[in-house]
C-alpha cells in the first residue's frame, strides 16, 4: 500500500472511532423493554383471544426513548418473538393518521432485538446497567408476566433502587409478579372464587401495596369484551391490582391518564401513550441528573 493509501486507511479508522465514541457519548443508558411471550388469552366461555402487544403502546414510548438517546434491550420469559394484537393495528390509535400507523409498523419491524429477546432469567441479578424498565400493554401480560417470578425479581431490583418503572394499559398487571405467592394469587384471580380476605393473604408482601396506579379499567374492558374479544375475561385489571393493595387512580373511560407514584409510572389505556412517554422520559432524565 502506498503512502496515500496508508493515510486514507488511517483517516477512515480515525473517523470510525470518532463516530463510535460520539455515539457512546450520546447514549443516555439502556432501558429494559419487557415483552410478554403470551399469544392466546383464555376467556370464561372457553374461547381464546389471540393477543400480544398493542402497537402504539410499544411504538410511542419506544420511539421517544430512542430519540432521547436511550438504548432499548428487549427481554421476555422464553426468548421468543412477541406477537402484535391485530386489533391495535388501526389508525384510531394514531390520531386517525394511517401514515403514522404505517410508520409505527416499519419502526417496530426495524427493531432487530425484538425478534430475538433475551430471556428474563438471564437478566436476574444483572439489572444494574439499566436506567429504567418499560412494559407495554395489550392483554398479553395477563397470560405470563403477571406470574413470572424472574420478572418479579427484576422489578424488585428497580424498586429497591428507585429506578423508573413504566407500565401502560394492561402492562401494570406485571407488577403482581413482585409478590411471594404470585402464582397462587393469579390462580385465585382466574378461578374467581377467592374471598377478599384470601386475596389479601396471598398478596402479603407485595412490593407495590399502597402505590397509586392507573390501569385499563373494568368499564373499558367490558365495552370491548363482546365486540372485540368475543368473550369475558376471568378477572379485571383494576380489581386485581386493588385487591393486592394498589390505590387505583383511573380516569373516565378512554381519556388519557397517567399516574406517577415514586418510581412507578402508569398509563391507563392506548390513548395515554404520549403523556405516558413524556412522564417516563421525565423520570429517566431526572434520575440521571
Amino acid at each position: 500500500m502506498n503512502v496515500f493509501g496508508k493515510v486514507g486507511a488511517l483517516f477512515v479508522l480515525v473517523l470510525a472511532m470518532t463516530l463510535s465514541m460520539s455515539a457512546m457519548a450520546q447514549s443516555k443508558g439502556k432501558v429494559l423493554v419487557v415483552m410478554s411471550g403470551g399469544h392466546l388469552l383464555n376467556l370464561k366461555e372457553g374461547r381464546v383471544y389471540a393477543t400480544g402487544y398493542y402497537l402504539n403502546e410499544l411504538y410511542v414510548p419506544l420511539a421517544a426513548l430512542i430519540k432521547a438517546g436511550y438504548t432499548p434491550v428487549y427481554v421476555n420469559p422464553n426468548g421468543d418473538t412477541p406477537s402484535m394484537d391485530a386489533s391495535s393495528n388501526v389508525p384510531k390509535f394514531f390520531g386517525g393518521d394511517d401514515a403514522m400507523r404505517m410508520q409505527a409498523l416499519r419502526f417496530i419491524n426495524d427493531q432487530q432485538g425484538l425478534r430475538h429477546p433475551i430471556k428474563l432469567e438471564t437478566i436476574v441479578g444483572h439489572t444494574q446497567d439499566y436506567a429504567g424498565v418499560f412494559i407495554p400493554g395489550g392483554h398479553a401480560p395477563m397470560i405470563d408476566l403477571v406470574k413470572d417470578r424472574n420478572l418479579g425479581q427484576i422489578l424488585k431490583s428497580f424498586h429497591d433502587t428507585g429506578r423508573p418503572t413504566a407500565l401502560i394499559c394492561h402492562g401494570p398487571m406485571a407488577l403482581l409478579s413482585a409478590m411471594p405467592d404470585t402464582e397462587k394469587y393469579d390462580q385465585a384471580l382466574v378461578a374467581g372464587n377467592a374471598s377478599a380476605a384470601r386475596l389479601r393473604e396471598l398478596s402479603h408482601g407485595w412490593l407495590y401495596a399502597g402505590y397509586k396506579i392507573t390501569v385499563f379499567s373494568k368499564t373499558e374492558e367490558q365495552q370491548i369484551e363482546l365486540p372485540q374479544l368475543d368473550g369475558h375475561l376471568p378477572d379485571y385489571n383494576d380489581e386485581a391490582l386493588a385487591s393486592a393493595g394498589a390505590k387505583i387512580q383511573n380516569a373516565a373511560p378512554w381519556k388519557p391518564n397517567v399516574v406517577v407514584d415514586r418510581e412507578v409510572i402508569t398509563g391507563q389505556q392506548p390513548f395515554s401513550d404520549h403523556a405516558f412517554a413524556d412522564a417516563f422520559l421525565a423520570k429517566l432524565n431526572a434520575k440521571a441528573r
